[in-house]
């Protein structure tokens, strides 16, 4: 594990990041230091583009940090279901969720006693407001919460995304009851514990970014890709360079090309700096902190 050396000798172009856990700290901010770096970045000419489970208007604070627009930067909200240009605000790719299934995930999501939920403009529409992960999606968003009396009744126009909330054991029989009986028509994943995203099928984040840098000109391996969650997988396996942040899962630890420093020590700061913009010690640098990270998982699941 570690850099591949054809993968270290690539000049990147895109910088894709996931946002909670990744590009934001435990305090959902960007730190001085990554922002500082990811200007230096765009300065350079290299895209950044933000890429999340999360809908349009929680990812747009962000945006407007990061001055995408001036720099022709990209959004992939609903984990890859929307691509949409900051420069000129133009969503140049969307695919819905099949709406003959949301009476059904409606269902499976009562059926282990969940909560769902979906989007409307800037709001967040549900049956259950006051349940505690459904606050958690309006707090990580800074969306108000709307409740509705009839969930699928009330969802008459295309979705993008509903996603299924509740203690996380719930979630899990949840997810493989979901993909059990209706694999072949939604996507499932868990972007936290407690979330699972229900999008259209084939919708995941790798898949958005190989329509865009098709677009732009950009190769598969100009691209590093940062992040923490399972929802994240697709997109670290597909980049030239697919980073785990120090704090993700222990799946996404081992099966990312490198490790970088958690996303309360400047994470993608790190990365930016010495991959981005290449230093001679990065590769002896992130080698032991790759091994200690997974000595740790290996200490935790022993006790």
């Amino acid at each position: 594990m570690g850099i591949n050396s054809k993968k270290a000798a690539t000049q990147y172009k895109l910088i894709a990041l996931d946002l909670d856990g990744t590009l934001t700290n435990s305090r959902k901010q960007i730190t001085p230091k990554t922002l500082k770096a990811l200007f230096r970045a765009q300065e350079a000419g290299v895209r950044v583009v933000l890429a999340s489970g999360r809908p349009t208007p929680g990812i747009e604070p962000l945006v407007k940090q990061l001055q995408l627009e001036k720099y022709d930067g990209y959004i992939l909200p609903y984990n890859g279901g929307e691509i949409i240009s900051c420069a000129t605000h133009q969503r140049i790719f969307q695919q819905i969720l099949p709406h003959s299934e949301i009476p059904a995930l409606y269902q499976t999501a009562r059926q282990f006693g969940l909560s769902i939920i979906s989007y409307d403009n800037d709001a967040i529409l549900t049956e259950t407001p006051n349940d505690k992960y459904v606050q958690i999606e309006a707090g990580i968003n800074q969306m108000p919460v709307k409740g509705v009396s009839d969930f699928v009744a009330t969802i008459t126009w295309p979705v993008t995304k509903c996603l299924i909330v509740g203690e996380p054991s719930r979630v899990k029989l949840c997810e493989a009851e979901a993909k059990k009986t209706m694999g072949e028509k939604v996507n499932f994943f868990q972007s936290a514990p407690y979330f699972l995203e229900c999008v259209a099928p084939g919708i995941d984040k790798a898949k958005s970014i190989e329509r865009l840098i098709g677009r732009l000109g950009i190769t598969q391996e100009q691209v590093v890709a940062c992040g923490d969650g399972y929802n994240d997988l697709s997109m670290i396996e597909y980049a030239g360079l697919g980073v785990a942040m120090g704090n993700a899962q222990p799946g996404v630890l081992s099966r990312a090309d490198m490790v970088t420093l958690t996303n309360d020590a400047n994470g993608v700061a790190y990365v930016v700096k010495n991959h981005v913009f290449k230093t001679s010690k990065a590769r002896r640098m992130i080698q032991p902190a790759y091994w200690r990270l997974r000595w740790q998982n290996h200490r935790m699941k022993s006790k």
